[in-house]
């Protein structure tokens, strides 16, 4: 799945649009890709003259890599996903501009809205966060 297609079940636009292409694996989990280019908003500032992908966008990219996996209950259109809590995230190593991450994701509760899930981001194969996460499926209705 590239980024148009990731388009129609996420929500997200650029610039927080923030996977490149999106797999669903044979045994149900996620794989996400990433490109840092380099020109990206969260890097002007963090920091100048080294620039690091900072955590709280690592985050993100680990949720919205799990997307494939709720594309059934996402593509309608009114749907919005909601972090719900953030749970042993561990960073591990530096993500520059030039690299490609690789995210992976899979399911380890769910009861829909609600879903639990871990993830691990690495860059040409070392593991550089790790954790677990929770978010919501919110139907339009229930985000007023």
């Amino acid at each position: 799945m590239d980024r148009e297609e990731i388009k129609g079940i996420l929500p997200h636009r650029e610039p927080m649009l923030l996977v490149d292409e999106a797999y669903l694996n044979e045994d149900g989990s996620a794989t996400g890709y990433y490109h840092v280019r380099g020109d990206e908003f969260f890097l002007q500032g963090h920091f100048p003259g080294n620039p690091i992908v900072p955590g709280v966008i690592q985050c993100e990219m680990m949720a919205q890599s799990a997307c494939i996996m709720f594309a059934d209950r996402m593509k309608n259109k009114g749907t919005t996903p909601v972090y719900t809590g953030l749970d042993k995230v561990r960073f591990r190593g530096m993500i520059k501009p030039g690299d490609t991450i690789r995210i992976d994701t899979k399911v380890l509760k769910q009861s829909h809205p609600m879903y639990m899930l871990h993830g691990e981001l690495s860059v040409d194969g070392k593991r550089c966060m790790n954790g677990d996460f929770s978010f919501a499926i919110l139907e339009e209705k229930e985000r007023n």
